[in-house]
């Protein structure tokens, strides 16, 4: 039985919200595998072979996917939800594209070696950094709107400013991804490795997008 109060949501069992947090446990759980890899492939050191980091990758999309099909196929009718369901149903699209666009810069960058030249290895780690810790940002921002949404916390401002930190992350996500686009274009590399490198960083991109994305549904989620 379910009991809603203004402004604390739901006092009830918080399984499809709980949910979440254990899809973006696996989402975390993936960008810090191909984390390492993807700096030490950029700065031209011994990685880990991709076909092997493929695998791992694959084996925690599947673990994900299939958290993500428990929590869509058992969630309670939407008189009962503890947020709108088409919300929920968008936040788990947009956490899940996160991991989509994690593998597809995995798999751009294993297509064929690129040698990146010295003078963007710097920026190349630095979009990377960025990307991480977006992703790492969603999490406390989860946490904080099922609490809110729970009535575990009253802190409405500490949960927004817990949106504000990714969306300044994608902020630097989104310059550091123009300026360097523009740099590989205008470079002197082979056409191959324009296009690979191009794409690449589109990728992380989108995964900036994305975890901005799910903070403006969370910040929806909690809006009276």
């Amino acid at each position: 039985m379910y009991l809603r109060l203004p402004f604390f949501g739901l006092l009830a069992r918080r399984d499809p919200m709980d949910g979440l947090v254990e899809h973006y446990d696996k989402i975390a759980e993936c960008i810090a595998t191909i984390d390492d890899s993807l700096e030490c492939y950029v700065s031209g050191g011994v990685c880990r072979e991709f076909k092997e980091l493929t695998k791992t990758i694959d084996q925690i999309e599947n673990h994900a996917d299939k958290i993500k099909r428990n929590i869509r196929n058992h969630l309670p009718k939407g008189l009962y939800m503890a947020v709108d369901k088409a919300l929920f149903l968008n936040y788990t699209k947009f956490q899940d594209n996160i991991l989509d666009a994690a593998q597809d810069a995995l798999h751009w960058l294993g297509m064929r070696p690129v040698d990146v030249p010295t003078d963007m290895q710097k920026d190349l780690i630095g979009l990377l950094d960025s990307v991480r810790n977006a992703t790492e940002l969603l999490g406390p921002a989860l946490k904080a709107t099922i609490d809110l949404v729970y009535g575990e916390t009253l802190d409405r401002e500490g949960t927004k400013e817990t949106y504000r930190k990714v969306r300044h992350e994608r902020e630097d996500i989104r310059r550091s991804t123009n300026k360097l686009v523009k740099k590989i274009y205008n470079s002197d590399l082979d056409f191959k490795d324009i296009y690979q490198l191009i794409h690449f960083c589109e990728c992380l991109g989108d995964m900036g997008h994305s975890c901005e994305n799910c903070v403006d549904t969370l910040r929806n989620m909690i809006a009276r």
